[in-house]
């Protein structure tokens, strides 16, 4: 008699990177990549999605703040902190893609602040929204599926560019 085989587990995993570009006006071009933190509500998205659930929409843009307090599940963390006004834009068009990386499937979203808009300084934050119409607000918690923080800050001036290419990467363990 043989030993049963142990089936291990499904582990899915949801793993996000933003690469933020800011295009100076003088034609200078600063680089800043970090790994985002899905939030409890985007886990719920994604699975609900996938089973045709739920009721959240698809993501309809991003925001950007100031704040500095850590990424979180929940909680303030879970959201922008300190609203940049102006910033809540929408995903710009021919977005999201989605395509096989390697093991994972890759979702990409992009957003482009143009020169005149959100022009902030010391720009910490970031979060992927799902809010079906976006409003100039900081959003809330239940309409964030993911937020990162940006390290360095970005200065964004009158007449620079911003534009933030977030992936989010669904993994099998």
């Amino acid at each position: 008699m043989s030993t049963p085989t142990r089936l291990r587990p499904d582990k899915p995993r949801l793993k996000g990177h933003v690469r933020a570009v800011l295009l100076g006006a003088d034609g200078s071009r600063r680089v800043i990549e970090a790994h985002n933190l899905m939030t409890q509500v985007g886990d719920q998205w994604m699975g609900e999605r996938a089973a045709g659930l739920g009721t959240l929409g698809a993501v309809t843009g991003m925001r950007l703040g100031t704040g500095t307090t850590a990424a979180a599940k929940t909680g303030a963390g879970a959201a922008i902190v300190t609203y940049v006004t102006g910033s809540a834009q929408a995903i710009d068009s021919g977005y999201p893609t989605s395509a096989l990386n390697g093991t994972a499937r890759r979702i990409t979203y992009r957003t482009t602040w143009a020169a005149g808009s959100a022009t902030a300084n010391g720009i910490a934050e970031a979060v992927l929204t799902v809010e079906a119409t976006l409003t100039d607000s900081a959003g809330t918690a239940a309409d964030t599926i993911a937020r990162v923080l940006l390290s360095p800050t970005v200065n964004k001036g009158a007449n620079d560019t911003l534009e933030l290419t977030w992936t989010i990467d669904v993994e099998g363990a």
